[in-house]
């Protein structure tokens, strides 16, 4: 049974996806935090294909979480323009846009993302 914190962040994330889709052009950069981890996935939604992906078990001794938040948007950004990839469309999910989702975001855009 999901709780109502929970519930509230799908609602959220339901009217996002509503607005926002990915295309060849432009993907969506999805994020998903757990407790300990955080993961990013730039996504194609027209073909239906994650384009790139990072997380934050892809690092080696990241202790503090924002740190290695953002160490993930750097290097998810590395990944992308290894594919030809510049701009995207930021997808935070339904979570709040500050913390560990703010530091990934600022990492990607300081790797070269633009959105």
């Amino acid at each position: 049974m999901a709780t109502k914190k929970e519930q509230r962040r799908l609602r959220i994330k339901r009217s996002i996806r509503k607005r926002i889709t990915g295309t060849q052009s432009r993907p969506r950069l999805s994020v998903f935090r757990s407790n300990k981890c955080i993961y990013a996935q730039i996504i194609d939604d027209v073909d239906g294909k994650t384009l790139a992906s990072a997380s934050s078990l892809e690092l080696e001794g990241s202790k503090n979480n924002i740190e290695s938040a953002g160490a993930v948007g750097k290097l998810l950004a590395e990944k992308a323009s290894n594919n030809g990839i510049t701009s995207v469309i930021f997808d935070r999910n339904g979570y709040l846009y500050h913390g560990r989702v703010k530091a990934l975001a600022e990492g990607a855009r300081e790797g070269g993302l633009k959105f």
